[in-house]
C-alpha cells in the first residue's frame, strides 16, 4: 500500500468468500480504520481490506498482529 499517513482516507471492507458484494464497515482515517478491523473476530479479519485512492491491500497483510 502506497499511502502510509494515518490520516490517509481509507475504505475498510469485509469481502467474504461466499458473497460477491463487499460489505463496507469503515470510510475515514487509516489510522481509525485499524482500530476498528482489530476490533473483528479473527473469521472477519481474513476478509477485510483497506481502499485507498491509489491502492487495495488485505488488512492482514498490513497489520497481521
Amino acid at each position: 500500500m502506497r499511502t502510509t499517513s494515518d490520516m490517509a482516507s481509507v475504505r475498510l471492507y469485509h469481502l467474504s468468500e461466499n458473497d460477491a458484494a463487499a460489505e463496507t464497515l469503515f470510510y475515514g482515517p487509516l489510522a481509525e480504520a485499524l482500530m476498528i478491523a482489530r476490533q473483528q473476530t479473527e473469521e472477519v479479519q481474513a476478509g477485510l481490506w483497506i481502499a485507498t485512492e491509489n491502492d487495495v491491500v488485505a488488512y492482514l497483510d498490513i497489520d497481521p498482529d
